[in-house]
């Protein structure tokens, strides 16, 4: 029986369809429904066109997370996947999920990672910094942002040239690469 996992995303959706596509014609993996935060996030395009529920919750359904989680046991949810979800997952949610939520970060954990660090803010501090690589983390989700036990890294080098959409660029490479294969190591046990 497949395992059902619910995408949580806030913006476009990118890595949502890549990983979504990556596992069409999987016997082992669905994806019954995509949960956000925002109702103008363009993942509600992407899950119309990919015929998946999208379901946007409000803040303060975050905040408790008791909608969310009846939801999720609406959909017999067994995983929970991260893909540019931008608020803190509630304690309700993890407790109900242990080591069954991950996330992906566009950066070497623990380098750039925390509040309010996520997509542009994070690529111009790696620019900042001079550092000569960046990348990916993904990592399982714990109560504090981006400090959860990492499962998987992926590095790209940066060129002094380099500006940050440039750093972008190479970092979604590595994710729509290794995101869908960290799911299926993870989940597929």
């Amino acid at each position: 029986m497949a395992k059902n996992i619910a995408i949580f995303a806030s913006g476009s959706g990118s890595n949502a369809e890549n990983i979504i596509h990556y596992f069409e014609n999987s016997k082992q993996f669905s994806f019954p429904v995509i949960i956000s935060n925002k109702p103008e996030a363009y993942v509600h395009e992407r899950a119309k066109k990919l015929k998946i529920n999208s379901v946007t919750f409000e803040r303060k359904d975050f905040e408790t997370g008791e909608k969310i989680l009846e939801l999720l046991h609406t959909n017999n949810i067994d995983a929970i996947v991260l893909a540019g979800f931008l608020l803190k997952v509630p304690s309700l949610i993890i407790q109900a999920y242990p080591d069954k939520i991950i996330n992906i970060h566009p950066a070497l954990l623990p380098k750039y990672g925390g509040k309010g660090m996520y997509g542009d803010r994070v690529h111009k501090a790696v620019k900042q910094s001079g550092d000569t690589e960046s990348g990916i983390t993904i990592h399982y989700v714990n109560e504090k942002y981006d400090e959860g036990n990492i499962l998987f890294q992926a590095k790209c080098t940066i060129d002094e040239n380099d500006t940050p959409d440039d750093i972008a660029a190479k970092v979604h490479v590595l994710e729509y690469e290794y995101f869908p294969k960290v799911i299926e190591q993870v989940f597929g046990r």
